[in-house]
């Protein structure tokens, strides 16, 4: 068997989700900042198990998103730009999940990025009864906050242009119902850990440019990419839940690893 890649986070996670399947556990969630890793972990836990000849699938929260000219724009504008609640398509995740739980076949949505929209549904791939499913994201597994804890703004963006709350509101009610409903289908919940808020602008600026690398390798558009103002204000957008979630999930998760600024393993 290939060895799992040098990363300790991804070693706790597959010796945790090797405890968890011994009592029934086959749905994951992962749950992490942007920028943290999720996706380099939850390639590794795939090739970890795949190889011994378990099928694994994953599935990104982020491949749910709707596309711009279905998010819901009409209560409140910023929810043009992806990424909190209320921009993904509950209704497909559920109905993924629920196949995958129930052991029959399904395919695994895909999201384009650089183009922000789907990929055509031809193009997704598709799995046969998975042993184990892993369902990542930012958010994955995040509860509602306090009404009381809306009434403040947390940055610039909430205090100019969600002025009344009405944004942030919405996003708190969709994770009470919609989402809730998605995130009861987890069986364990992971947590990896920013040390805060503050490096998520780093992290986020080197998936960035990876992206960008990626893309002008397979000779590709990159004018969708965001320069690093337009990175700051995407990620105001997170700022909100992300810590929010670092204060809370830590008491729900089923298991919480603590990350260093270099997206090392700092304690557990």
């Amino acid at each position: 068997m290939t060895p799992l890649p040098d990363l300790p986070a991804a070693r706790l996670v597959v010796d945790a989700i090797d405890g968890w399947r011994r009592e029934g556990a086959r749905l994951i969630g992962l749950c992490g900042a942007q920028g943290c890793g999720k996706s380099t972990i939850a390639e590794a836990v795939h090739q970890d198990f795949a190889e011994r000849g378990l099928r694994v699938a994953v599935l990104s929260l982020d491949d749910l998103y709707l596309p711009p000219e279905r998010r819901p724009v009409s209560v409140h504008p910023l929810f043009a730009t992806r990424g909190v609640p209320g921009t993904h398509d509950v209704g497909l995740g559920l109905s993924v999940l629920e196949a995958l739980k129930a052991g029959e076949g399904a395919a695994l949505p895909r999201f384009d990025k650089a183009t922000d929209h789907p990929v055509p549904r031809h193009d997704w791939p598709h799995i046969t009864a998975p042993d184990l499913i892993l369902f990542e994201g930012w958010c994955v597994g995040a509860r509602p906050q306090r009404e009381s804890a809306l009434h403040t703004p947390v940055n610039t963006l909430e205090r100019d242009e969600d002025p009344d709350g009405v944004w942030r509101a919405y996003v708190n009610q969709q994770l009470g119902g919609a989402y809730a409903d998605l995130f009861a289908r987890i069986d364990r919940l992971i947590l990896l850990a920013a040390p805060g808020f503050d490096v998520v602008q780093g992290w986020r600026s080197q998936q960035e440019d990876a992206l960008r690398h990626r893309l002008q390798a397979e000779g590709r558009d990159t004018s969708g990419l965001m320069d690093a103002a337009a990175l700051r204000r995407f990620i105001a957008h997170y700022e909100r839940l992300t810590r929010h979630i670092l204060e809370d999930m830590p008491r729900h998760a089923s298991l919480t690893i603590c990350l260093d600024l270099s997206r090392r393993v700092d304690h557990f």
